[in-house]
């Protein structure tokens, strides 16, 4: 969960010549012990580069074949595994600390023999302020808001470290890399030389040999008090990815540092964990746990299982609960689901519970059914919120409520969590997007999905809080109007389609979730919602268990609905660039079209009628018509037709626009303005003047930045007035709370 171009080539000369320059490069002894020498700068040929740092907006869709090409449903696995790792951790509980032994096998996919393979050290990020988490933190939170934020003191940092490293029984030598330009001092990827290179279409063995240290909760990660949410906590190797691959036109590493705003990115394999833990502690994780798990010695030993993700993360937490429910529906297997959870949240547990099973059942029918057999919850503890709202395969925390009650904020923000969290499994999960060059693919497209379902399940956002509701004021605003207001149409720093770190701030990282959704609701409104399901189900079939891009998601949308043009409008204007939408009704202006003076010719003789006269023949069918219709209705049509003239204007990029025009007599009639006009003037002459007119009445485009001047009307409305007055209170209190709870 969370709420972002770069120059050209820059980093990619620098891959070339990677400098040790002065660092502490590090070796194995024979029995394991670390040893640490500073080395002179030598420079190192480096024959597969990295991917940009920088320029990682994709425009070309990826080859057919890329990631194995299209899975059939025919294969032995769900994924083309490219990796495995089996792994025996243990925890320190008094230390939050996790000893852990990994054998990882990796093919090498490439067409060329592999010397040097990298891998992510995530928890690095958090052993001082010299990352490039910390780094980047200072800047992008200086002027925008982001999670993340923990002040870290002593003993509360956390790490990781490689302590020995082999490949068939050779002890092997380990360097930290800089694959993005981020500062010296920070230490989350890092080279490993092979002893014997990888020839192309072979398997790498290493044996590898950590201990992690948790931080104090941060950033999807950590501890507090006697809970542990043990995420990205093993060493877990870069994706070397192939030309015609998300934008490759070269085998390169995809493998960068932890960045402030930036998730995760990794290849599918088979993970095969054991977790030993004290016997009080209660244990959750991705995957299907193997047997009985098995106690000795005050500890327990659990054997979790899972092939075809892409991570693994677990949870280990003294005397929590645990409720459990079943999914069971159309081309999935039987599904565990499980709630593990505090005491203190026991009010969050049903609740968890029930939106899960929900959201399985609405994902599995919109999009394709779910695969695997597990899913878990976990609420944190109070004081905790930094490890809510994250998610793995398979598992993902929420956030906890000591009361939910129908119809208030607390209901609706349990339910969206859970819902957002679980989404992630498909489209982080199963669809495996590089959340760290493209989030709007998960982040962004899964924030639209969960509105479709709660708009489905007729499910508001409520912004009531007990007090507001005691007085019997319950403001309700639907997902997709509150993502419009979050969504910085006005001014947008960045193109959705923008990677996670070069953004201008934290804010602007998170309308990622907001502007995403309401462009993808806009673009749904102009395919029309069954042509928008049927592209996403076509994208979800053509890229489940590979890596799309942005490219290949538009390239799904226009094969599917055939409508290239609205598409690449949507793409252009918003995903690819930073375009914004303002069209205004300008004035209303009407007059009643009455006998004109002047001369005319009539049978070749000259006419003249002047002004007095027309005083007299209106002013007597003005008399005339009053005594014909007596009974007529302020508003009626009088003797004479009025001509109206509506004057829109436009202030951003054009779209399809409805202008309803509303007469005096109660009568409407509607127009299309469709062109590229910066400025349209609309004429109608009938029986009764124009009163109002309004653009988009049925609210199709939420990406216009200004819905306020969208209408217009002669009179002011003293209703909608006296209603705004009455809920202002309530509704700015609740908006209020809402915020400070995201």
């Amino acid at each position: 969960m969370g709420f972002a171009m770069g120059n050209s080539g820059r980093w990619l000369a620098a891959c070339v010549l990677l400098w040790s320059g002065q660092a502490l490069a590090q070796t194995v002894t024979p029995a394991g012990q670390i040893q640490r020498a500073t080395v002179a700068p030598v420079a190192v040929t480096q024959d597969i580069p990295f991917a940009p740092a920088h320029d990682t907006i994709i425009t070309t869709q990826s080859a057919p074949n890329a990631w194995g090409g299209e899975r059939t449903g025919s294969e032995p696995t769900l994924s083309d595994r490219v990796v495995s790792y089996t792994i025996d951790a243990e925890l320190d509980a008094a230390r939050h600390a996790v000893t852990g032994k990994e054998h990882m096998t990796w093919r090498n996919r490439s067409d060329r023999e592999v010397r040097s393979v990298y891998f992510h050290l995530y928890l690095n990020a958090f052993q001082n302020e010299g990352s490039t988490f910390f780094t980047e933190r200072e800047v992008l939170t200086a002027h925008g808001s982001a999670r993340g934020n923990a002040v870290l003191g002593k003993g509360q940092w956390g790490w990781i470290r490689l302590q020995n490293v082999q490949q068939n029984g050779t002890p092997l030598k380990w360097r930290f890399v800089h694959p993005d330009g981020g500062p010296a001092t920070d230490e989350t990827v890092v080279r490993i030389d092979l002893a014997q290179p990888v020839p192309a279409g072979g398997t790498l063995a290493l044996d590898i040999d950590f201990l992690s240290q948790l931080p104090r909760v941060v950033e999807r990660t950590g501890w507090w008090g006697d809970f542990n949410l043990v995420g990205q906590w093993f060493p877990k190797i870069g994706v070397l990815e192939l030309p015609g691959e998300r934008g490759a036109t070269e085998v390169r590493w995809n493998v960068h540092e932890f960045h402030f705003n930036s998730e995760f990115y990794a290849d599918f394999g088979l993970y095969d964990v054991h977790l030993t833990v004290p016997n009080d502690y209660t244990v959750g994780a991705v995957g299907k746990l193997q047997g009985a798990p098995e106690q000795n010695n005050g500890k327990t030993t659990y054997h979790f299982m899972q092939g075809d993700v892409h991570d693994f993360a677990w949870v280990a937490a003294k005397n929590f609960k645990t409720l459990d429910g079943t999914y069971e529906g159309p081309g999935s297997p039987k599904v565990t689901v499980r709630v593990i959870y505090p005491p203190e949240y026991v009010a969050s547990a049903a609740p968890t519970l029930k939106s899960t099973i929900d959201a399985i059942g609405y994902f599995s029918r919109t999009l394709g059914p779910y695969p695997y057999e597990t899913v878990t919850a976990v609420v944190p503890p109070y004081n905790a919120d930094e490890a809510g709202g994250m998610e793995y395969p398979t598992f993902f925390t929420s956030e906890g409520y000591k009361e939910i009650k129908p119809d208030t904020m607390n209901q609706m923000l349990s339910d969206f969590v859970n819902i957002h969290e679980f989404g992630h499994g498909y489209f982080y999960g199963i669809l495996a997007s590089n959340e760290f060059e493209e989030p709007i693919l998960d982040e962004g497209l899964n924030e639209y999905w969960d509105n479709r379902m709660l708009r489905e399940r007729k499910q508001d956002l409520v912004l009531a809080t007990p007090f507001t509701k005691w007085l019997g004021i319950t403001p309700h605003v639907s997902g997709f109007a509150f993502e419009r207001f979050t969504a910085t149409l006005l001014h947008p720093a960045d193109p959705l389609a923008q990677n996670s770190w070069d953004r201008l701030s934290g804010t602007s990282y998170g309308t990622v979730y907001s502007r995403t959704a309401t462009a993808m609701h806009d673009l749904e409104e102009r395919l029309g919602r069954p042509a928008l399901e049927k592209a996403f189900k076509l994208y979800y079939q053509r890229w489940r268990f590979r890596h799309p891009s942005v490219a290949d998601f538009r390239a799904a949308l226009i094969d599917s609905s055939g409508n290239a043009k609205d598409v690449d409008a949507i793409f252009n204007e918003y995903v690819y660039g930073t375009a914004s939408m303002d069209d205004k009704v300008a004035d209303i202006d009407s007059y009643e079209v009455l006998p004109q003076a002047g001369v005319s010719w009539k049978d070749g003789k000259r006419v003249e009628v002047d002004a007095e006269d027309i005083d007299k023949q209106v002013d007597k069918q003005r008399s005339a018509w009053e005594k014909a219709h007596k009974d007529a209705k302020p508003g009626a049509p009088g003797p004479f037709p009025w001509h109206s003239t509506v004057t829109v204007r436009r202030y951003g990029v054009s779209a399809r626009e409805l202008l309803r025009v509303t007469f005096e007599d109660g009568t409407h009639q509607d127009i299309t303005w469709n062109d590229d006009r910066r400025w349209a003037r609309f004429d109608f002459v009938k029986p009764s003047k124009v009163v109002s007119a309004e653009l988009d009445p049925d609210q199709h485009h939420l990406l216009d930045r200004d819905r306020l001047n969208n209408s217009l009307s002669i009179e002011p409305n003293g209703a909608a007035s006296r209603r705004w007055t009455a809920d202002a209170a309530a509704l700015l209190q609740s908006i209020s709370a809402l915020l400070s709870t995201l």
